[in-house]
Formats: C-alpha cells, sequence, structure tokens
C-alpha cells in the first residue's frame, strides 16, 4: 500500500504560470491514492478554472472564505482541520510572506494560519523575486516556524529569464510529502543498501551483465530516507536519476561494489543487498577490442567476490537483508541462501513471471525468516514493496530491542 493511499491532502494553489503543473500534482497524488482537496486563490482562478481540480481530484474546489462546506462547516476551517498535510504548489512570494507574517485575509492565507497540520511549501517566482532579501526572510521565518519547503529550480522562467526559481520538479514534490507522511520508525538508523547491475568487462566495448534496473534497489533507499534512516546507497550503472537526500556512490563492476560496501559497511546498522552482482568476470581483460572473426573467442571466468556472504560472516549485531531472484525451486533456493550466508531476512520473487522481476515497476514477492516464518506479498509497485519489507524489518528491530545483552 502506498504511503499516500487515504491520506487527505489539502492542495493550496496559487496565481501564477506554474498553476498548470499544480494539476499534474493532484493527477499523481490521486494516482497515490491519496484524497486531494484543492483551495485556489483569486489569481489562480484567472490562470486555471476550478472545474479542472474539481474533475481531477473527484472534491469540490473551496475558493471563498465563508462559503459553507459540507452543509454547516465553514470552508476555511474544514480545510485547516481536514489534512493530514496542507501543501501549497505553486507558492507565490506574496502567499509566502502572508504566512509569515500572520495575514490572513482570504482563503488560502486563512488556512495555513487556522491549520495545526504539517505545511509544505513549492515555491514558483521569478528568479528576482526569489532571491529578494524579504522573501528569504520571510521563508526562513516560516522554517523557522518548522514549515517544510521543496527548493525551487533551475531553467528556463515564464518570464523569459533563465535562473532559479521555477516550481520544483512534481516527483519532487510527491517525495517530500511521502517524506513528511512517512512513519519515523527508521530514525537514528544508519542504512547501507547496494543495486542495479554490475558490468565485467570483456574488452573496452564488452561486458558480462544481467537485466537488473536497479528499481527496486533505489526504493529501498527512497522508503528508508523516508522514514528517517540516513542512507548511503551503492549503485551499478543504471538510467534512474540519484534518490534524493540519499548519498549515491556509483560503481561498475563487483570489485569496485566490493570495495564500497568494505568502506561504508563499518558506520552501517542495516545493510540490504539488492543488487544484482556478477557472479564470474573474465580472468583476462583485453586491452583492445576482440575483433571478430570465424573462431568464437575462448573466455575464461574466474568468480567474483561473494560479497553477501562476506558481510554475513562478519555483520556483528547489523542486520543484513538480502535478495533471491530466481527461475524454479524458488522458496527452497532462497531458504537455503537465508541460512549459508547468515541472513535476517532475504527476499525471494521468481523472476520468470509477469508483474515481477528485471525492468519492471511491479513485484510479488516472498519474506522469508530464520526460524521458517513466511510473508507472502501480492503483486504491487516496488515502492509499496519497498515499505513491506521495512516493515517486516522494524518488526525484527522492535524484537531485537527486547531481548536482554548476555551478562558479561
Amino acid at each position: 500500500m502506498s504511503v499516500l493511499q487515504d491520506k487527505k491532502i489539502v492542495l493550496g494553489v496559487t496565481g501564477c504560470i506554474a498553476v498548470y503543473k499544480a494539476a499534474e500534482l493532484v493527477r499523481q497524488l490521486v494516482k497515490l491514492g491519496a484524497d486531494v482537496h484543492v483551495v485556489m486563490t483569486e489569481s489562480a482562478r484567472e490562470f486555471m478554472a476550478p472545474l479542472t481540480f474539481q474533475t481531477l481530484s473527484g472534491n469540490p474546489v473551496i475558493t471563498e472564505m465563508f462559503k459553507l462546506y459540507e452543509e454547516r462547516k465553514i470552508g476555511h476551517i474544514t480545510m485547516a482541520q481536514r489534512g493530514d498535510i496542507v501543501v501549497v504548489a505553486p507558492a507565490t512570494a506574496n502567499i509566502i510572506g502572508k504566512a509569515a507574517n500572520g495575514i490572513a485575509d482570504e482563503i488560502l492565507s486563512t488556512v495555513l494560519i487556522a491549520t495545526r497540520k504539517p505545511v509544505l511549501f513549492a515555491p514558483a517566482m521569478n528568479e528576482g523575486m526569489w532571491e529578494h532579501p524579504a522573501v528569504m526572510r520571510n521563508v526562513q521565518m516560516l522554517k523557522d516556524l518548522g514549515r517544510c519547503f521543496v527548493e525551487p529550480g533551475s531553467g528556463d522562467l515564464a518570464c523569459g529569464d533563465s535562473g532559479r526559481g521555477r516550481l520544483a520538479d512534481i516527483a519532487d514534490i510527491v517525495d517530500e510529502i511521502e517524506l513528511m507522511l512517512s512513519p519515523s520508525d527508521f530514525t537514528g538508523t544508519r542504512a547501507l543498501v547496494t543495486a542495479g547491475p554490475t558490468q565485467e568487462f570483456i574488452d573496452p566495448v564488452r561486458f558480462i551483465s544481467n537485466p537488473s534496473s536497479g528499481k527496486m534497489g533505489y526504493a529501498l533507499a527512497r522508503a528508508l530516507r523516508h522514514r528517517g534512516a540516513d542512507v548511503v546507497l551503492i549503485s551499478g550503472p543504471t538510467m534512474l536519476p540519484v534518490p534524493r537526500g540519499v548519498h549515491t556512490v556509483h560503481i561498475g563492476s563487483a570489485q569496485e561494489m566490493a570495495a564500497a560496501v568494505d568502506t561504508h559497511f563499518p558506520a552501517s546498522d542495516i545493510i540490504i543487498k539488492a543488487a544484482a552482482v556478477a557472479d564470474y568476470r573474465p580472468r583476462v581483460v583485453s586491452m583492445h577490442k576482440v575483433k571478430k572473426n570465424d573462431d568464437a573467442p575462448r573466455i575464461d571466468l574466474e568468480r567474483t567476490t561473494d560479497i553477501l556472504a562476506d558481510l554475513g560472516n562478519k555483520k556483528g549485531k547489523r542486520l543484513l537483508v538480502g535478495f533471491a531472484a530466481e527461475t524454479q525451486d524458488v522458496l527452497a533456493n532462497a531458504r537455503g541462501k537465508l541460512e549459508r550466508k547468515n541472513l535476517d531476512l532475504i527476499v525471494a520473487n521468481d523472476v520468470t513471471i509477469m508483474d515481477g522481476g528485471f525492468g519492471s515497476d511491479m513485484n510479488k514477492a516472498t519474506l522469508l525468516l530464520p526460524g521458517g516464518e513466511t510473508v507472502d506479498v501480492p503483486a504491487m509497485t516496488k515502492q509499496d514493496l519497498a515499505h513491506r519489507i521495512l516493515d517486516c524489518l522494524a518488526g525484527i528491530k522492535l524484537k531485537l530491542r527486547d531481548i536482554p545483552d548476555e551478562p558479561a
């Protein structure tokens, strides 16, 4: 289940050209299961009609301060109390100034003063306005009050200039909302996650690899950050954007991944090995491209370092999670790997089925724990699966915390 499933989000929309992006934000939030209620300022309605947001959200749009909402409830009070979070996107210099200085002279500024829920601003304005000392002062005042911000991006602006001030990417705004609404059960935890494939070169233009996209590992790194962990992600070659707020180390080969893991392992409390590391590499790498001829070249292979087994031997009190991507005897093979490599949890999945495996946005898995316990997880997005894995891991952490240390 998505972190945003059934969450009530009040979205404040103010008047600037980026209003059209707010419509996409509503669409994305609804897709993730959120119940979105839009509040529009008068100037926002100059750029887009309320009907657009009502259609996308499935809820009436609030535009008037004292209009009754849900029979006898006044709109601005209802909205202030209703949401799990209030998001202002786009947030103009005007609404930021009002919120910072306690001004409540229209519907949205009144909601912002009346709410006791978390508030997130996503500013959008001209670079000169964003960098003006008065705006910077107002932003800092709001941060001091505990309000959160998704910093604006850089690029072409509606006024024709180019610079900092454009609305942050919708994916970044959604990510910050998920962060603010996620449980914080991994706060204070230092997590190490590996993701993606490795590439073992034969010559300068050819290599041995696998179809891993890195999506599962990246989802786990993002979910850990959302739940309060300090995360290091060691990633093989992927096409994925680096998760916000996650320290990411890029590597190419199994040997490079082993070295990076050794560097970050000592400071880690939890290690999740989601990478698909090549088991073999060419014994000799050609300095030049091997030319094609009638005879197929012979490639002698040697084993790469078994990173997971090495971690299992030296983990101490750390929690260690592995993955078993199988094509047959899935549970038996995963159980054997769990025991051989001294894991606390292993995630087993059949990579031959639909809605699972390499490259897909979906996955279906079975979580196996020492002692024989198993948890079947139906097909869901890899981001949702990441949270299910962390739910299980949180339970393991809790049990370990309740076990008293042995007397010296």
